[in-house]
């Protein structure tokens, strides 16, 4: 089971905050199993976890939640978002989060973003365009609202005890308030215009912003009190895709679909501090603050690239995860594990990270 005693810790906590405002259809290998690698490639393959009895899944988010110490692996077209403890790898299914089907290709439909806050877990439902909250202690669905638009990811942001959805389509960001928790319920507090975006999410609460991408090469910072959204700056992308983040160094990276990673200054105005290229199809990329590695994956080879991050910003490529093709998301966690998605054998592929943490 997930680590709950500390979810529910961080809900009593929680609870003793007045608001005064808005601000199994699954299994595991048994037996490890060996990847080839490419180039200097240190680790294998350790363990595969299929997400459906038998055919793909439309993946588009891999997130690691540090309140339940989990991986959420929300499955499009399965109806379930999967959480894997970091620590022990016992799976949770989150079940009844949009219609279940056959996987065709893409991710147009169901559950295909997930995140954790104030120990809940809130999933976006493609299909029925609808923001799920699920208590993952009774596995049950507490809360939902309906969207203005077709969803693409979902974050929480504590800092102002809301939810953030992008919706490309309509080129914004529907925000909504979790006003209470017990019963939860949510609340719809806006919306945050993003003209030509929004691309990927992710929330600084240290710094009071949050970081979105413009599909032709641009990144936008939008306050999170105000809802500011500031002038865009060149993310040095041709297609804008991935985004992570080292709030402490101010560093924000950004993966490009036609094979980049881009380091970018946040201090500076976002200026470029470093690039690496990569093969194509780089989709979501994930960093790893301890070890200050960056991970890239390509769809159109399967190889997830791993590059040192420098204090200073500099990309030192260390080696290489060899997967399978078409493999475009990936999420690190506190293990030294790296989980990648491979949506055409509906699997998350689970591997060590044994690269050597980036020199400062």
């Amino acid at each position: 089971m997930i680590r709950f005693e500390l979810a529910a810790l961080g809900i009593a906590l929680m609870a003793a905050v007045t608001i005064t405002a808005c601000r199994d259809r699954t299994g595991q290998s048994s037996t490890a199993q060996t990847a080839a690698g490419t180039g200097n490639s240190s680790s294998a393959l350790v363990k595969s976890f299929r997400l459906t009895p038998n055919g793909g899944v439309g993946f588009d988010d891999l997130w690691f939640s540090p309140e339940l110490h989990a991986v959420l692996a929300p499955g499009g077209g399965t109806g379930c978002v999967q959480l894997f403890d970091s620590a022990s790898l016992a799976q949770t299914s989150l079940c009844g989060i949009g219609p279940g089907g056959n996987f065709t290709g893409g991710h147009g439909e169901g559950t295909t973003s997930a995140d954790v806050g104030a120990g809940l877990v809130f999933a976006i439902d493609r299909s029925s365009r609808r923001l799920h909250a699920l208590d993952p202690r009774s596995r049950s669905i507490v809360a939902n609202a309906a969207l203005a638009g077709e969803p693409d990811y979902v974050r929480w942001v504590s800092s102002q005890r809301e939810v953030w959805i992008t919706e490309p389509e309509r080129e914004q960001i529907e925000v909504f308030c979790l006003v209470s928790e017990s019963p939860a319920t949510l609340a719809q507090a806006g919306t945050i215009s993003i003209k030509g975006g929004p691309e990927s999410l992710v929330v600084d609460v240290a710094h009071d912003r949050a970081f979105t991408h413009l599909w032709d090469g641009r990144t936008v910072k939008i306050a999170l009190e105000s809802r500011v959204v500031n002038p865009s700056f060149a993310n040095g992308c041709k297609g804008s895709r991935g985004i992570a983040l080292d709030p402490e160094r101010g560093q924000l990276f950004a993966g490009c679909a036609e094979g980049k990673a881009v380091v970018l200054d946040l201090e500076h105005d976002g200026a470029m501090l470093a690039t690496h290229d990569t093969p194509d199809g780089v989709d979501i990329i994930s960093v790893n603050l301890a070890l200050h590695h960056l991970y890239l994956p390509a769809a159109s080879d399967g190889s997830i690239t791993v590059l040192g991050v420098g204090r200073q910003g500099k990309l030192s490529s260390l080696g290489l995860l060899q997967s399978v093709k078409g493999a475009h998301c990936v999420a690190s966690d506190d293990q030294r594990q790296v989980w990648v998605c491979a949506p055409d054998s509906g699997s998350l592929l689970l591997y060590n990270d044994a690269f050597p943490p980036a020199e400062e």
